[in-house]
């Protein structure tokens, strides 16, 4: 797990050095163990590897200091960096930029491929040799052996760029479902690429904000992350499943990977015969994932995901691991303490249970903005808590339960889709049947009654623009909002896809391509490597994924239980009373209930006030006073909206200087 830098000139005129060491140097928290880099010279057609000030000893000792040697290299055309995480083959050999002499092939990789075992027994099956036991120069020699159609075969997480001198090409790829970042941008005749943002910030391209993306993902929360945009015009995200080729002065972006969606909800297999199924790959994900060369730990909730988890970590491992859990003692539904117990218990986890403060999101909320590049979500205090206590304790590699939701439809909004599928296919006897168990469950049955007939009458794509709409108060004047509008028009939610399938297929499948699943993991790697800890998701091995959406919507939820084929095949792994359990826990923290109207009201209203703030030229003032005093007083419906107003106010205060 790292981070990794790159410039390469698309024409002739050689790279800026200095600037590939600063984009190298901003994410050594992606990477503190280790530090290198590559240069080509395709005049030469020659590579010079160097080393950094914070390169391991070895490595120093057999290659210079990059910043000592750049008045000796000129007319460089290729340059990658390197920030290391040591994972897996912690020798010198791992030591990256990797470059085979023999086969002319340098990789730069941020990742992990859990089935690099098996991949290299093939390769070497094929004749390829191996000098180290990473899975970066199974990556090399895969390239070599299959071409760019080598990530088809691979199993885990990954953004990565290789140069192939011989054919003179630079292949860069990014994992089936966007585990791990790649951003870019081109300017000038030169590509810039790097693990976060805030290296393309260094670069002499256009800074200008992108209004459409502000405004869109303040409207909707789960939109932070959508399609390649992002809050800037000129800087762009490779999408999962995708690769960007350089050749011949050309830059090509192509898909490799994407949910058949000719498959969804086709199986045949019986329930129990999907239940067996799921359990045997999702055990054998995690077994994959347990390979590590450090210690593995988990985030735990007390919830069904990450107690399957930790429950199936220590079963395959025959020895407890360390679990990680944020908690808030004066929420109860934020309080998740006996259920965590109960996982614990159960395995003899080595439980480390943190509960942040108000005082704690002040102090952090700040640093976690700068280093997600965006506004950050609410739940980050968690998140922050978890990552810097694995930290601490020198956990290096946590697995996450990340993903379960979007796939066996574990948000109370499956539910809506899953009775109008009922309504449409006027399955009226499980309707009468279903219905009034769950409507006996909910505190605002009118409200979800309404929701249902709207998920039966619209399609996906028209519920979204309605959200987008009406869900929450307009915070910008209409200025903003016409400059956004110039920029998307009406395709400000293009990306919303409606398929030939459920309703419920239809909303699980947005939320892994297009919504939910791609903002959340964007805070799970910054958090994470933000704390020099590499998150894993077991849940998004793309073969999981691949069967579950195949299943029938009926296997996945049945009133009042969701994740019902999770739950039936992780039976016997958890404690009972975790099967057993019915309410939902979130991962998140008391800012809407608490903090804002509480210890954090001075400091917001101090926001507000402020000069900065009114004079930022793009906020609907009066609107956004008259919601804050509602909320004071009482009112909890502009709380989101709000919080979402605060979060970018921040993150303007930590990116309006960059230019």
């Amino acid at each position: 797990m790292c981070g990794i830098a790159g410039i390469i000139s698309i024409g002739k005129q050689p790279i800026d050095m200095p600037l590939l060491l600063d984009m190298t140097d901003i994410v050594r928290h992606r990477g503190p163990d280790d530090e290198g880099y590559l240069l080509y010279n395709s005049g030469k057609d020659q590579f010079s590897a160097y080393s950094g000030a914070d390169s391991t000893p070895q490595v120093k000792k057999s290659v210079p200091l990059l910043s000592e040697s750049l008045s000796t290299n000129q007319n460089v055309n290729l340059g990658l960096g390197f920030r290391r995480l040591s994972i897996l083959e912690l020798k010198t050999v791992g030591h990256q930029p990797m470059l085979d002499a023999d086969l002319h092939i340098a990789l730069t990789f941020n990742g992990e491929i859990y089935n690099y075992l098996e991949l290299k027994e093939q390769l070497q099956a094929l004749g390829y040799t191996f000098i180290s036991h990473s899975d970066s120069e199974v990556i090399i020699k895969a390239y070599h052996a299959w071409g760019t159609d080598c990530v088809n075969r691979f199993i885990g997480m990954w953004a990565f760029a290789l140069w192939d001198a011989k054919q003179q090409k630079l292949f860069c790829s990014r994992d089936r479902y966007g585990i791990k970042p790649f951003y870019y941008s081109i300017a000038d005749g030169f590509l810039y690429w790097g693990s976060e943002i805030k290296q393309l910030l260094l670069t002499p391209i256009d800074k200008s904000y992108n209004q459409a993306m502000i405004w869109r993902s303040m409207k909707i929360n789960s939109l932070l992350i959508y399609d390649d945009e992002t809050y800037w015009k000129s800087i762009q995200s490779l999408k999962p499943g995708h690769n960007l080729v350089v050749s011949k002065g050309t830059v090509e972006i192509s898909k490799y990977y994407e949910l058949d969606v000719c498959n969804i909800g086709k199986s045949t297999l019986s329930y129990n015969k999907a239940v067996d199924e799921y359990r045997s790959i999702f055990l054998d994900s995690i077994a994959l994932q347990l390979r590590s060369d450090v210690p593995v730990g988990a985030s735990l909730s007390g919830g069904m995901d990450s107690s399957a988890i930790v429950c199936s970590a220590v079963r395959k491992l025959a020895e407890p691991i360390d679990t990680f859990s944020a908690y808030y003692a004066d929420n109860p539904a934020l309080d998740e303490r006996k259920w965590v117990d109960h996982v614990v218990k159960h395995t003899n986890s080595r439980s480390h249970l943190i509960s942040p403060t108000a005082n704690d999101a002040m102090d952090w909320w700040e640093k976690a903005t700068y280093i997600n590049d965006l506004p950050i979500a609410a739940g980050f205090v968690s998140q922050y808590a978890v990552m810097q206590a694995a930290n601490q304790n020198g956990t290096k590699v946590l697995l996450s339960g990340q993903g379960s939701d979007e796939l066996t439809a574990g948000y109370k909004h499956a539910a809506y889709r899953y009775f109008a599928d009922l309504i449409r296919e006027m399955q009226l006897g499980k309707l009468k049947r279903d219905l009034p168990v769950y409507l006996s469950k909910n505190s605002s049955a009118i409200a979800s009654l309404g929701k249902i007939a709207l998920s039966a009458l619209l399609p996906e794509s028209a519920l979204y623009k309605l959200e987008f709409k009406f869900y929450r108060f307009e915070p910008f004047n209409q200025g903003f909002i016409s400059q956004a509008k110039r920029q998307a028009g009406e395709n400000i939610l293009s990306q919303i896809t409606d398929l030939k399938a459920s309703r419920m297929s239809n909303f699980l499948f947005n939320m892994m391509h297009n919504t939910s699943i791609q903002t959340l993991l964007h805070f799970e790697d910054r958090l994470s490597m933000a704390h020099s800890v590499e998150s894993r998701v077991p849940f998004l091995d793309h073969r999981l994924v691949d069967f579950v959406f195949s299943l029938p919507s009926q296997y996945k939820l049945k009133p009042p239980h969701t994740k019902l084929i999770h739950r039936q095949a992780m039976k016997d792994l958890i404690p009972g009373q975790i099967y057993r359990r019915k309410d939902k826990g979130i991962f998140s923290s008391p800012f809407y209930e608490l903090w804002m109207k509480g210890e954090m009201k001075a400091y917001l209203s101090d926001i507000i006030n402020s000069s900065a703030f009114r004079q930022r030229g793009i906020w609907h003032l009066g609107k956004i006073n008259q919601q804050w005093q509602h909320y004071i007083a009482g009112d909890k419906h502009p709380a989101e909206m709000l919080y979402n107003v605060f979060a970018l106010e921040l993150w303007f205060r930590q990116f309006e200087g960059v230019k």
